[in-house]
């Protein structure tokens, strides 16, 4: 499965300044955490080679580049076999518009998030392409209205 990885507090420190600004150079980020450069270089390295640090984005506002409406699509599966549902999972995997796939429990199998320009669209995609997804049984969807949170900092 997975292992976890043990932090300390200059470990949290690193990971909490970069969440926030993945920019800093060396020097200032071991100046912000009260550590020297090689010190902070090498547990960086660490973290990376352990994958805590997957690896390092820049965050896009998606109503400024005209991707504002965002979907939450819950799947019900037709079937639960292990092959039934990996093929579900490996053709998400190509659709850019699905930006997360959770697998869940309850009374749905899974939640999309899908961000996209318009209604239209999305009913376009929902017909063209979820709908036909291996293993689709049903799709129930809602509209974000309004954003009251979004972060991609983890609370460490």
């Amino acid at each position: 499965m997975f292992s976890k990885v043990e932090l300390d507090e200059y470990d949290r420190k690193i990971l909490r300044a970069l969440q926030e600004n993945a920019d800093f150079s060396m020097a200032d980020l071991g100046n912000l955490i009260g550590l020297s450069h090689t010190p902070c270089w090498r547990r960086l390295k660490r973290l990376e080679t352990e994958g805590v640090i997957r690896g390092k984005v820049t965050l896009l506002d998606a109503k400024k580049i005209d991707l504002g409406v965002r979907v939450h699509a819950f799947v019900t599966a037709k079937n639960h076999d292990e092959e039934a549902l990996s093929a579900f999972e490996a053709a998400v995997q190509s659709i850019p518009e699905i930006v997360e796939c959770y697998s869940t429990s309850g009374d749905k199998d899974y939640v999309l998030q899908i961000v996209i320009n318009s209604v239209e669209e999305y009913e376009q995609l929902l017909r063209k392409t979820l709908l036909k997804l291996p293993n689709v049984g049903s799709i129930h969807s809602t509209f974000s209205l309004k954003q009251i949170k979004y972060t991609t900092q983890l609370p460490i």
